[in-house]
């Protein structure tokens, strides 16, 4: 570094701030530098008087300062009672510097105020910025917002999103961005279907494999504004921030708020191996994979048995399960007090005595007899009017009293923050947990925040998000060998800070393949495959009516987390036999699976979508093709070029046929080869596809 530049750097990509003011200012942030000419670098941040501007163009901030002039989102916004010091202005900056980071910290006197900001380069190739503000005055502060800014080149020219709604998670969604502004704000209280807090902005025409790119997400399980803008000046940024709701962040003197992380990627060679930098830092993260990243198949009994719990016909499932090759076998919603539809019962968290009058032990008995693991539904942070917790504490909802609730799904939402309701909680599921072999839960949320109001009157997400990643934290304290699931009505709660202290998340509750494939293409670009739950379900789905075949509702599942989620029992034995088949697959090549590289390819065909696993050290390689529509008549069979593997290698080529068994060699061919001339397709029907094997030889 030199006095006031800090160069922080990894293979492919440097991160250069600036430091002499009150704010850091990312003067560089992309490909990876040598050497830094400082003139050059700076003259791209700091411009020269504009006309008709103010006397000197403030630079974009990582917090930007409208006190200083700065035209962008103010990075921090806020006051004091009377509106006093609504602009704040820091400076007298003090740096301590680390291997691949520092810690910037400045003062603004006059607002009594202080701003600490974080910097860490990682070894997994993500840039990781938080702020936090402290209130060193004698009266309160009231934070409106505090956001972290990336400036973005010129040469950013388009924005990717993930944009969809329940059951249609994770589309991307391209857009130019050569003027104005773009934003997505969500108020869900979680991440949403809709909403995903991650954005891309790329060079024009980039695409998985080609033009650079640069990634950004915020790791945060509430609500959330993203912002894309394009000043008048020409210059570029992106800004991610919790979303605060009016009053919601109030800082008494000595008071402290910190943004959640902002986890950034950047790559110049594509989408795919700036995505690798996400799925590394999610990887370096996960509270119980790092050592041992194999995932165990289960099937999930919701599309099995829905709220018809039987005893018998639940051990009949569990026998069919480890025939199979089931791992795991889970037990959804329907297990406790009088839940026998999702209208009451939230809250009672005690097994049902009539379903289960002997308990759950005589299941889970039968259940690890056989070889497997148990797992189980909870939905921790909800409670249904008709229950017996809600009739005893009406008051422990997070609901205003002064108005008449917004319901959904017949539940409320339960004030975690409230001592006695999350003592509550937290003692019926460590009950739970300590009474039976648990080694697994599905933690759902099955409904947003509507008015969240605690007991003070204030807005609650903020506080309710924090005291479920404590209820979390504190439950995988005491029971270290339970993993735990994320799901959120399926994909509504999908984040790199909910996957710190869970396992997996649940892609979508629609397992319909056809949008799976589009589902699982769009999630990937944040989150690796191995912490995806896949399901194969039954041959009509439940969220769609289509009806697939099993084949295809393998080849769309296998490349995750794989589960069954389908009744065994209605199932020929010609079907169990293929799922059997195609669960000894998945275990062959999970190894691959769950320790690789994703990837994912353009295809001259709009009709097909393609992606596969490279192994580190590119000896290895799976991938899928499959057509989900119909195309003109008369096309000819397609390409596929496969970028990025070792150019000098040879490879033998197989394809496995619709059984998953070893179809025929394709041949041999050099990584050059299938990156420039690729694999010459078969032509393919609607909703099929195939799977090739590449080896070095």
């Amino acid at each position: 570094m030199t006095a006031d530049l800090i160069h922080l750097r990894r293979l492919g990509v440097s991160v250069v701030v600036e430091v002499s003011a009150g704010v850091p200012v990312i003067v560089h942030w992309g490909r990876e530098l040598e050497t830094i000419d400082r003139d050059s670098i700076l003259s791209s941040v700091y411009l020269p008087k504009q006309p008709g501007g103010v006397d000197v163009t403030a630079p974009v901030a990582v917090v930007p300062q409208h006190g200083e002039g700065c035209f962008a989102r103010p990075g921090l916004a806020g006051h004091r009672p009377g509106g006093r010091h609504f602009a704040p202005r820091f400076s007298q900056p003090v740096v301590e510097v680390s291997d691949y980071g520092f810690v910037f910290t400045s003062r603004d006197l006059a607002a009594e105020l202080s701003l600490c900001c974080q910097f860490e380069l990682r070894e997994s190739g993500v840039l990781a910025i938080k702020a936090t503000v402290t209130n060193n005055g004698t009266n309160r502060y009231l934070l409106d917002t505090l956001s972290i800014t990336l400036p973005l080149p010129n040469s950013a020219e388009e924005l990717l999103t993930l944009t969809g709604g329940w059951a249609r998670e994770f589309s991307l969604h391209r857009q130019s961005f050569l003027h104005g502004a773009w934003t997505s704000e969500n108020r869900t209280g979680r991440t949403s279907h809709e909403h995903p807090p991650v954005v891309w902005a790329v060079q024009a025409n980039a695409n998985e494999w080609h033009g650079e790119v640069w990634g950004a997400h915020l790791a945060w399980s509430g609500n959330h504004v993203l912002l894309a803008e394009v000043l008048s000046d020409g210059r570029k940024y992106l800004q991610l921030g919790e979303l605060q709701m009016a009053g919601e962040i109030c800082l008494e003197p000595g008071g402290s708020y910190s943004t959640p992380e902002v986890v950034a990627t950047y790559s110049q060679n594509g989408l795919t191996p700036a995505s690798w930098g996400f799925h590394r830092s999610v990887r370096a993260n996960l509270p119980k994979f790092k050592n041992s990243p194999l995932r165990k198949v289960l099937l999930n009994t919701w599309e099995a048995v829905y709220f018809d719990h039987d005893e018998e016909k639940l051990k009949q499932l569990a026998n069919l399960a480890v025939r199979v090759g089931v791992e795991r076998f889970v037990l959804d919603d329907g297990w406790f007090a009088g839940r026998r539809s999702d209208k009451s019962s939230l809250g009672d968290w005690w097994v049902s005595p009539e379903i289960y009058p002997n308990g759950l032990a005589p299941l889970i008995s039968h259940v690890r007899n056989l070889g497997m693991d148990f797992g189980i539904w909870v939905e921790p942070e909800m409670v249904n009017e008709d229950s017996e917790l809600f009739r005893q504490h009406p008051d422990w909802a997070l609901v205003s009293p002064d108005y008449e609730p917004v319901r959904s799904r017949n539940q409320l939402v339960l004030n975690l923050t409230h001592e006695p309701a999350y003592e509550y909680v937290f003692s019926k599921l460590d009950k739970l947990l300590s009474e039976n072999e648990i080694a697994f839960v599905k933690w759902d949320m099955n409904r947003p925040h509507v008015q969240a109001t605690l007991q003070s009157g204030a807005a609650g997400t903020h506080e309710q998000t924090l005291a479920v990643y404590k209820l979390i934290d504190q439950l995988r304290a005491v029971h270290q060998s339970v993993e735990i699931e994320s799901c959120s009505s399926g994909g509504g709660r999908i984040d790199h800070e909910i996957l710190r202290r869970t396992d997996r998340v649940w892609t979508s509750d629609c397992i319909d393949p056809y949008r799976r494939q589009k589902i699982q293409r769009g999630a990937s670009m944040f989150i690796p495959n191995e912490v995806m739950g896949a399901h194969i379900g039954a041959e009509k789905a439940h969220t769609t009516g289509r009806s697939h075949s099993l084949e295809f509702r393998a080849i769309s599942a296998v490349f995750g987390h794989l589960g069954l989620e389908l009744d065994l029992t209605q199932c020929a034995d010609t079907e169990l036999e293929l799922i059997s088949q195609i669960v000894a697959w998945h275990k062959k090549f999970r190894g691959l699976l769950h320790t690789g590289d994703a990837v994912r390819f353009d295809c001259e065909d709009a009709s097909q979508i393609s992606h596969g696993v490279y192994s580190k050290d590119r000896g290895e390689a799976l991938v899928s093709v499959v057509k989900l529509t119909e195309t003109k008549q008369g096309e000819e069979s397609q390409i596929l070029r496969l970028p990025g593997l070792d150019s000098e290698l040879k490879y033998c080529v197989i394809k496995f046929d619709s059984n998953f068994s070893a179809s025929h060699n394709v041949g041999e061919y050099t990584g050059q080869q299938l990156s420039t001339t690729g694999l010459k397709l078969p032509l393919m029907q609607p909703e099929t596809g195939m799977i090739f094997h590449l080896l070095s030889i």
